[in-house]
């Protein structure tokens, strides 16, 4: 039998960054205004700043950011006497799916913002250039700078541009929640998933989802039970865990500090939770990671 190719489809492309900005604003600050020929988006990582557009004034609170395609004047200014620590992209992009950002204001994921922390991380390594000069115009690459740093930070903004759709057109496709059957979602069960992630790190009630989401406990329950299985504590444990185990693949945290970081009371609770859903304690599942990341070498 022959073999037949697959051409592989390119929904986001990033043909060229123009700008990687991480950078804190003095709390009278006050740029005024520019417009060009590629796409830019402002993130604000902590603080209030205000943006004025074509469209009108918006307001950015800390997790948001604010896209501004090709040509459309921007501004962005400190708001509410704060010092706005910001993270700015400009880029080039063609590909039809880049309208979805037209006019849009987004708040990110945690997941969202690990793929900006990993293409700021990039930006260090790959750039001589100042991060944080907010009026600088051409970057410069470092002469050290390491195997496919360039390709690694075009990668991490066209997989932030891919999550940012995904999880905002199809919620329920959110990596880090489990697999669910084929039951068409609601609009208030697609609200629910969307508020368990951004409640990630936190230790949820049923009382707590039910008042914050407008809906009564046995329609909340019955909603995750046709869907899932099982009630929406043990699907948000699952939750957890998938996160977990992605932290844990990633690396960049021991078990105490993800134990801490999904608002856990104790490592050795978070272990007993961990090898109740995976059957395997967190070293156990890091061990069996690592030994299957080595069988390629």
């Amino acid at each position: 039998m022959a073999f037949e190719r697959m051409a592989l489809n390119t929904d986001i492309q990033v043909d060229a960054l123009y700008t990687v900005h991480y950078f804190e604003y003095r709390s009278d600050f006050d740029f005024p205004g520019e417009r060009h020929d590629f796409w830019e988006f402002q993130y604000l990582d902590k603080g209030n700043a205000e943006v004025r557009t074509d469209d009108g004034t918006h307001l950015l609170g800390s997790g948001q950011a604010i896209f501004h395609k090709p040509n459309e004047f921007h501004t962005l200014s400190a708001a509410e006497k704060s010092a706005p620590i910001v993270i700015v992209a400009s880029f080039e992009c063609h590909s039809p799916a880049m309208k979805f950002f037209e006019k849009r204001l987004l708040t990110f994921s945690d997941s969202e913002r690990n793929l900006l922390g990993q293409l700021i991380a990039e930006a260090r390594h790959c750039l001589a250039s100042p991060l944080d000069d907010p009026y600088l115009q051409k970057m410069q690459t470092r002469p050290d700078s390491m195997f496919g740093a360039q390709q690694l930070m075009g990668m991490y903004l066209e997989q932030l541009l891919i999550s940012l759709i995904r999880r905002n057109t199809i919620p329920q496709l959110s990596v880090i929640l489990p697999q669910t059957n084929s039951k068409a979602p609601s609009e208030t069960y697609n609200q629910i998933l969307f508020y368990l992630e951004e409640h990630i790190q936190e230790t949820l009630t049923i009382a707590q989802i039910c008042h914050d989401n407008l809906i009564g406990r046995s329609q909340l329950q019955t909603m995750f039970r046709e869907r899932n299985g099982c009630g929406v504590m043990q699907f948000f444990l699952r939750m957890k865990i998938e996160y977990a185990k992605q932290l844990i693949r990633e690396n960049q945290m021991n078990f105490t500090q993800i134990s801490d970081f999904l608002g856990y009371s104790s490592i050795h609770y978070f272990s007993r939770q961990f090898k109740t859903i995976t059957k395997m304690t967190p070293s156990e599942y890091s061990s069996s990671i690592q030994a299957r990341s080595e069988r390629g070498q």
